[in-house]
């Protein structure tokens, strides 16, 4: 991100957010990349996005024997708060931190989203 000092912008990193690495499903990723593609943004926030709606309803229904097998490594971003709170969340309802990304797929908002450029954002 900019940052607008004394006149000049200049290029900070963002430091409220964290990189994590997780294991989710390839169809659900591959999803996600068109998805992204189509509404210019990024796997990242819209997965961002879903764990924010998730975390407001409160609620998740995972049925754990349905767990899918064609996981592989993801790594993105994520604001720290969010993801800290996910982690309490997935620990409160007895789920691995994977299951609840997942599932926060289904609650994303591409109206709420963060555009691809929003790390590009000059803020005052």
């Amino acid at each position: 991100m900019w940052k607008q000092i004394n006149g000049r912008l200049v290029q900070t990193v963002d430091t409220t957010r964290v990189e994590y690495k997780t294991r989710i499903s390839k169809a659900i990723l591959d999803e996600l990349k068109i998805i992204a593609n189509e509404h210019n943004t990024h796997v990242g926030y819209l997965l961002e996005n879903g764990f924010e709606n998730l975390l407001y309803e409160d609620y998740i229904n995972y049925d754990k024997k349905k767990r899918p097998k064609d996981r592989i490594e993801f790594r993105t971003t994520c604001d720290e708060e969010i993801l800290k709170n996910l982690r309490t969340f997935a620990k409160e309802h007895k789920l691995n931190l994977n299951d609840v990304i997942e599932t926060s797929a289904q609650y994303i908002n591409l109206d709420a989203v963060k555009k691809g450029k929003w790390r590009y954002r000059i803020e005052h």
